[in-house]
Parts: structure tokens; sequence; C-alpha cells
């Protein structure tokens, strides 16, 4: 048997911060996500996006996953995209909820999940992206905001 030197209150407290590192650590990528109007009581609720890969790498294809909620079945709408760069404006675009997510959704959880390739020319930096979920009325069910990376090449293969 071998006999450690350290206090076991040292050891409790080596074991401890360990396992807190260990469930903090999925939360250290999370994206920041804030809803557009803070006041807003939106219908669709949502709990948070997952960015694929991230940083973004411009030419390859991204994926943005938000789960999300909702208390109603939606039947059909609008994905509305907008995306600035130091707060200009440089890029929207629509897309029909079914080609976001499986329609109709119903009420409960859902994952909408928007992939395309970024032009290879599209400059590295931070962005700024904004969704507006959008009914068959054009009512707005949900709009968010958050921040991305795009760099040059993928960091995992530069190095």
């Amino acid at each position: 048997m071998v006999s450690l030197s350290l206090p076991q209150w040292k050891l409790n407290l080596l074991v401890l911060c360990f396992f807190s590192l260990h469930l903090l650590l999925p939360f250290a990528q999370a994206t920041a996500v804030k809803y557009c109007d803070k006041k807003a009581n939106y219908p669709v609720k949502v709990h948070g996006v997952a960015i694929s890969p991230d940083p973004v790498v411009r030419g390859k294809k991204a994926t943005f996953e938000v789960s999300a909620t909702t208390g109603e079945v939606i039947s059909s709408g609008k994905l509305v995209v907008d995306v600035s760069l130091f707060g200009i404006p440089i890029h929207s675009e629509d897309h029909d909820l079914s080609e976001e997510v499986p329609v109709p959704v119903a009420a409960g959880d859902f994952v909408l999940s928007h992939s395309q390739v970024l032009p290879a020319i599209t400059p590295p930096g931070t962005y700024t992206l904004t969704m507006k979920l959008r009914n068959e009325n054009n009512e707005e069910l949900t709009c968010i905001t958050f921040k991305f990376k795009i760099v040059f090449r993928s960091e995992v293969a530069a190095s």
C-alpha cells in the first residue's frame, strides 16, 4: 500500500477541485446568447447555441445549432439571419423554417440547425449573428444574438 504524504484535508480539497473543474469544462466554450429584446416574452425560449467548428473556419462548413422550447406547435415560418462585423451589417438571408427543422415543430424541446459554407474570402474576426424566428403570420417567435469567431484555417490542423 502506498502512503500519501498529503494531509487528508488537502487531498479532499484536491479531489474537490478536480471534480469541480471537470464539471465546469463543458461550459468554458459555451456561446453567450442574448435575446434581442430583454423585456420581450418570446413564445420560443432559447436554451443555447452550439457552433461547430468553433472557431468557424472560412471556406469550410459551419453549423449553428439552437436548442429551444416552444409551448405551441409551429406549423411553418421562416428564419432570418443577419450578420454584422464591428456593428456594420454585412450579410442577411431568409430561410424557410422547413430547411432548418422538421415541421411542424411539436410543442416542447427542439433543435434548429443552420449550416452553410462561408466564402474563402471572408475576413477573419469576431462577428455578431442575429437569428429571428417568425411564424407563418410573420410574428416574431424569438430573436437572439451571439458572437462567433472566424479564422483563416483550423487551429487544430495548424498544430
